[in-house]
């Protein structure tokens, strides 16, 4: 924790949670956004589907990739830096989808936007810790769940109405105005919070053995697995939106936005409720209720797949539940992810981060166009994702039962 923070951030705490949380969003805003177009897309550049998913998969593997990066630069240069630079990319990587003539060129611009999306992500995550002790950070953390859950439920209108009432390049145009404001109010607003005494030497080689010694670290791996698999077992939902929602729901591109408001709500709901128990009860035993909650709700989404014929009225809720299980846990998880190296919080954010993005960028590239085409199957995968972390979390508090089993404060 930089010991100068309580001079650094002048305003209410919710107000940095907000810039941070808005930083957070730019990632999967900038998947949301576009979805309600993918087959005006396709058309338009004479894609077909397994192009357009790569559209997906390209940004979210430049996303795992440059995660390596963006913590252990912002632990050797500052976290503003890292954010501003990030931001600017992302501006130009926006402007170059928006002129793409092709689907060769629109995938490589959405790659590049993969590669400077994640800075926001993953150096808020380390400016957080910087300013707060664990108990306030676990309440800020959550904040910033919830704000950031704003984004995506109103990014899907934008895309849907941008896409009907012009085109789908109006789309990126708008993600480029985005990312032009943002980089303006973190000019403005956003404060240097790495202390100098705690910032590291950017050597290569030793980037590559701090990488090494947190990738041979069964805790480490465990706990971002723990945090970053289940999350696909409601995003491969969102990758597969245009087949779950068009095809098998009949919804139209401007409905879209029913899915991802359920879903977002129950990010919130998840989000505000794991604030509200920050320093009350162990984070062991928090997550494990977050895991509960998954567990139950997948298990029942698999049944009334199997059971009854998908529609709208039913089919959404089980996935707003369960991302409210997700929200309950991860913000504990995400904290004691950062506090194992506490001296390379910015590193231990890119590689849980990329961890949970490779993850992404397998179930966007190979898994979602398997299994999109059924209902049942998407739920049994959603299953298999979430105990994938279940697992990790369960052998985790098997070899080491002190983590997470008590309150911390400081």
């Amino acid at each position: 924790m930089n010991p100068q923070a309580d001079q650094l951030w002048r305003g209410p705490r919710w107000a940095l949670a907000v810039l941070l949380a808005v930083l957070g969003m730019l990632g999967p805003f900038s998947i949301d956004t576009y979805l309600p177009a993918f087959t005006g897309i396709a058309q338009a550049l004479d894609a077909s589907p397994v192009q357009m998913q790569q559209t997906l998969s390209a940004y979210l593997f430049g996303f795992a990739f440059m995660n390596l990066f963006h913590g252990a630069l912002s632990d050797s240069f500052g976290r503003r830096p890292v954010i501003l630079w990030g931001l600017a990319m992302f501006t130009l990587a926006s402007a170059g989808c928006a002129l793409a003539q092709n689907i060769g060129q629109l995938v490589f611009f959405r790659a590049l936007q993969g590669f400077s999306t994640g800075a926001g992500i993953v150096v808020s995550r380390a400016v957080i810790r910087d300013m707060f002790p664990p108990s306030q950070a676990q309440k800020v953390m959550s904040q910033v769940t919830i704000y950031f859950g704003v984004a995506p439920a109103v990014a899907p209108i934008v895309g849907g109405w941008l896409y009907v009432h012009a085109n789908w390049h109006s789309i990126f145009w708008f993600l480029t105005g985005v990312g032009v404001v943002l980089w303006v109010a973190n000019w403005r607003l956003l404060p240097e919070t790495l202390h100098t005494s705690h910032r590291q030497p950017f050597h290569m080689r030793h980037l590559l053995q701090g990488y090494a010694h947190m990738a041979s670290s069964p805790r480490f791996l465990l706990l971002a697995l723990a945090s970053g698999v289940p999350f696909n077992g409601m995003f491969l939902y969102v990758l597969a939106a245009p087949a779950f929602l068009g095809q098998h729901l009949g919804l139209g591109p401007t409905q879209f936005f029913w899915f991802f408001a359920l879903t977002i709500s129950g990010i919130m709901a998840g989000a505000w409720l794991s604030g509200r128990l920050a320093g009350r009860i162990a984070p062991e035993r928090q997550i494990r209720m977050g895991f509960t909650v998954m567990l139950v709700v997948s298990v029942v989404n698999l049944l009334a797949n199997l059971l009854l014929a998908p529609h709208a009225s039913w089919a959404l809720l089980p996935i707003s539940i369960f991302a409210f299980g997700w929200a309950l846990m991860v913000p504990v998880v995400t904290l004691l992810v950062l506090d194992l190296h506490p001296e390379r919080r910015g590193m231990a954010s890119s590689l849980q981060a990329c961890i949970g993005s490779v993850a992404n960028g397998l179930v966007a590239g190979l898994i979602v166009p398997l299994v999109m085409h059924s209902p049942r199957l998407l739920a049994a995968t959603s299953l298999a994702m979430m105990a994938v972390g279940l697992v990790a979390w369960v052998w985790l508090r098997h070899r080491w039962p002190e983590t997470g089993a008590h309150i911390a404060v400081h």
